[in-house]
């Protein structure tokens, strides 16, 4: 997925299934290219957060636009373009813990 055209959407009922994440962008008129919600690799259950992209960065922006603060099943939606994922040994500038550098 490109990154200009791919959002976050974050605050998600845990119950929301991919389908109907589909259904609340085609009801503001936008056609989403593809949403996935991000689950537990262990559970199978929903973090909470998912990603959606768009044929266009204009379709992109106006998603963001029109859904970024509504409700979906009881929570507020947070829709924003998509960060690139940091890899995990870049949390932490020495590649450790922060609670055993004294040590």
């Amino acid at each position: 997925m490109e990154e200009e055209k791919k959002l976050y959407i974050g605050n998600l009922e845990f119950g929301v299934t991919e389908d109907q994440l589909k259904k609340a962008f085609s009801d503001k008129g936008l056609a989403v290219k593809e949403v996935r919600i991000i689950t537990d690799k262990f559970t199978g259950k929903s973090k909470g957060f998912g990603f959606a992209e768009f044929e266009t960065e204009d379709e992109a922006q106006k998603a963001i636009d029109a859904l970024n603060g509504q409700e979906l099943n009881g929570r507020t939606l947070r829709v924003s373009k998509a960060r690139k994922m940091q890899p995990r040994g870049a949390r932490h500038s020495d590649n450790y813990s922060p609670r055993y550098k004294n040590r």
